[in-house]
C-alpha cells in the first residue's frame, strides 16, 4: 500500500488500515506501516493488486527460476551432488534467461458514440469484471475555486439515480454478490469498475448504466456525505505524512492542477446538487471513454450486451480533454512545515521527472527499483536496516500523461534528522556519481521481471495491461517486450539516467517537524520557507 497522495487514496488508506492492524496481515513489510509507503513502487502504477494466481503465472514464474525439460526421459543415474549438505541461505536458483511472453489479445471495437470497448474472453472461471474510464472527469479538470468537485461527483454518484436510491443499489449488489464502484481522484479520469458472477453481469451492467448516465445526487445523500467528509478533511490536517504530502505536490507542481491532492473543507462545503450535476453533465461523455471487459463472455456477446445498456449514452463533439506539462523547476528549494513538539521528522526529497510515455521510462523504473523499490533498495537498507534512523524509506516514480515528479521519503526521530536527511542526500549523490553493481543491477532487473510475472494473475489483471496500452497509445507488442526492455538497460543508463533526473540544482527537499529540533539542520542547506499546517507562509526559521 503506498502512502495516500490524493483524498481518494487517503480515503481507501484509512479502511486498509483498519484490515492491516495486525503486523502478521502485512506480510512482514514494516516499510507498509508508514505514510512515505506511497513514494514506494516496483514495476510502476500498471500493475495492480495482486489476485488468486492460476496455472500459467506458476508456469511464467518456473521460466524465470529454473527453465526444466518436460520430454520424456529414461531414468538418469542420480550422481551425488557437489554441494551436497552445504546450507544456502537468501539465494534462490535463478536462470540468466529472458522471460519471453505472448499477452492473448484483446477484442477492440469503437462504438458509434465513440466509446472504445476491449473485451478479453476468459471461460475459465464463471465470473466477469469491468472498467468504464473517462478522461476529462478527474479531479485534474477542477474549477480553481472547487478542489475536489470530481471527487464528490464520483462519491455521490452511487447514492441514487432517476430510479433507484442508495439503499436500493446497495441491496440489489448484495444479492447479486456482485461490485460496483465510481470513484475520482486528482488524475485525469473518472472510472467505474465492477465484478460479477457470469450469470449476474447483466443485471449489474443494468445498475451500473443506471449509475453512470442517470445520477440524481440526493440533497439528503450530498448532506450527509459533507457531514463525513468534513471529519476526514480535518483529521487529515493532523498527520504529518499528509501535510508532507500536500507541500511537496505544491513545490513541485506549482500552480498546475497536479498541485491539488485534496478538497478543501470550504470547496465542500460551498458544493451544491446543481454543481454536481452539472459537472457530470458536461465531464461524463464517451466520446475519448474506454470500457473494458475481462472474464467469462464471447467478444460478440459483450458488445451486443454494452451497447443495449450503454448506446443511449449521448456523444457530446467534444475535443479531446486539454493537458499540459507543469512548468519547469529551474532552482532547488527547502520547504519547511513547523509542527512544534513533533517527535518526528517526515522528509520528502524530489524533483520533477517525466512522463508515462517517455522513452527512458523503463531505465527510469530499474534506477528507482535499485534506490528505493522495496525492501532491497538502498535507501531502505541504509536508513533501516543499517543505521536503524526509521522502520522504512523507499522511493517512486510518477509519471502521469504530464511530466510527473520522482521522490524518496521517510520518517524518522527528530533526533537523528540531521544524519538521516544527509545519507538520503549522500545516496542520491552516489547513484550520479557511480556505476550500480554488475550484481545489484541484475538482481534490481530480476526482481521487477518477476514481479511481472506474478502479476499476469487473472483476464481482469491482464486487461489492465491492455488497457494501459490504449490510454498511452504504446505499441501493441508494448508488454511482450516489456522483460527484453527490463533485461536490456545498462549501469551506464542507471547513471545517466541519476545525472539528467536527479540533479541537485532542481532538487525540493520537503520536512514537517518540530522547528526547535530540526530547524539548524535545514539551514544548514540553505535558505527554508517555512509554513503552518494549514500551508500558510509564516516567519523564517
Amino acid at each position: 500500500m503506498r502512502t495516500p497522495r490524493t483524498f481518494r487514496q487517503w480515503s481507501r488508506f484509512a479502511r486498509w488500515a483498519d484490515k492491516s492492524a495486525r503486523p502478521e496481515l502485512v506480510e512482514g513489510r514494516a516499510v507498509g506501516c508508514s505514510w512515505f509507503d506511497r513514494f514506494t513502487t516496483s514495476v510502476g502504477t500498471d500493475i495492480g493488486a495482486q489476485q488468486t494466481r492460476p496455472l500459467h503465472t506458476f508456469i511464467a514464474i518456473a521460466l524465470i527460476l529454473a527453465p526444466i525439460s518436460v520430454a520424456a526421459q529414461p531414468p538418469a543415474q542420480v550422481e551425488p551432488s557437489p554441494t551436497q549438505g552445504v546450507v544456502k541461505k537468501g539465494k534462490v536458483p535463478v536462470s540468466n534467461e529472458i522471460l519471453k511472453i505472448k499477452l492473448p489479445k484483446a477484442v477492440e471495437v469503437d462504438l458509434p458514440n465513440g466509446l472504445h470497448l476491449m473485451v478479453l474472453e476468459d471461460h475459465r472461471l464463471p465470473q466477469l469484471s469491468f472498467q468504464i474510464f473517462i478522461p476529462g472527469a478527474g479531479g485534474y479538470y477542477d474549477p480553481a475555486d472547487q478542489p475536489g468537485l470530481a471527487s464528490f461527483v464520483a462519491a455521490l454518484m452511487r447514492e441514487g439515480t432517476a430510479s433507484r436510491t442508495s439503499e436500493q443499489i446497495s441491496q440489489q449488489l448484495e444479492v447479486m454478490a456482485a461490485s460496483l464502484t465510481v470513484g475520482a481522484g486528482a488524475g485525469l479520469e473518472a472510472s467505474v469498475n465492477g465484478t460479477s458472477l457470469t450469470d449476474q453481469f447483466d443485471k449489474l451492467l443494468d445498475i451500473a448504466a443506471d449509475v453512470l448516465l442517470h445520477p440524481s445526487f440526493p440533497e439528503e445523500e450530498l448532506a450527509r456525505y459533507q457531514q463525513r467528509t468534513r471529519a476526514q478533511l480535518t483529521q487529515q490536517r493532523a498527520n504529518p505524512g499528509f501535510l508532507a504530502a500536500e507541500l511537496f505536490n505544491h513545490v513541485i507542481y506549482g500552480t498546475h492542477p497536479a498541485s491539488r491532492i485534496s478538497p478543501t473543507v470550504a470547496a465542500l462545503d460551498a458544493a451544491t446538487r446543481e454543481a454536481l450535476a452539472a459537472f457530470h453533465r458536461t465531464r461524463y461523455v464517451p466520446d475519448h471513454a474506454g470500457m473494458a471487459v475481462a472474464g467469462d463472455i464471447s467478444p460478440a456477446d459483450a458488445r451486443k450486451l454494452v451497447e443495449a445498456k450503454l448506446g443511449g449514452w449521448p456523444k457530446s463533439g467534444a475535443a479531446a480533454p486539454a493537458v499540459s506539462d507543469p512548468a519547469e523547476l529551474t532552482a532547488p528549494k527547502i520547504s519547511f512545515i513547523a509542527r512544534p513538539n513533533s517527535v518526528q521528522t517526515n522528509l520528502i526529497v524530489g524533483t520533477q521527472a517525466i512522463s508515462r510515455i517517455h522513452p527512458d521510462y523503463d531505465v527510469l523504473q530499474v534506477m528507482n527499483k535499485v534506490i528505493g523499490g522495496g525492501p532491497t533498495g538502498r535507501l531502505f537498507i541504509h536508513l533501516r536496516e543499517e543505521k536503524g534512523y526509521t522502520y522504512g524509506a523507499g522511493s517512486g516514480l510518477s509519471a502521469p500523461i504530464f511530466r510527473g515528479d520522482w521522490s524518496a521519503s521517510t520518517s524518522v526521530r527528530s533526533e537523528v534528522t540531521e544524519p538521516a536527511l544527509r545519507d538520503l542526500l549522500a545516496e542520491i549523490a552516489q547513484l550520479r556519481d557511480q556505476l550500480v553493481s554488475d550484481q545489484e543491477l541484475a538482481d534490481a532487473k530480476r526482481s521487477m521481471i518477476a514481479s511481472f510475472a506474478l502479476s499476469l494473475e487473472s483476464p481482469a489483471q491482464l486487461l489492465n495491461y491492455h488497457v494501459t496500452r490504449w490510454r498511452y497509445k504504446l505499441p501493441a507488442d508494448y508488454w511482450d517486450r516489456y522483460p527484453d526492455r527490463v533485461s536490456g538497460v545498462t549501469r551506464q543508463q542507471v547513471q545517466a539516467a541519476a545525472r539528467t533526473y536527479l540533479d541537485a540544482r532542481r532538487m525540493q527537499i520537503v520536512a514537517v517537524g518540530d522547528p526547535a529540533r530540526v530547524g539548524d539542520t535545514l539551514k544548514k542547506l540553505g535558505t527554508v520557507e517555512t509554513f503552518d499546517a494549514e500551508g500558510k507562509r509564516i516567519s523564517p526559521l
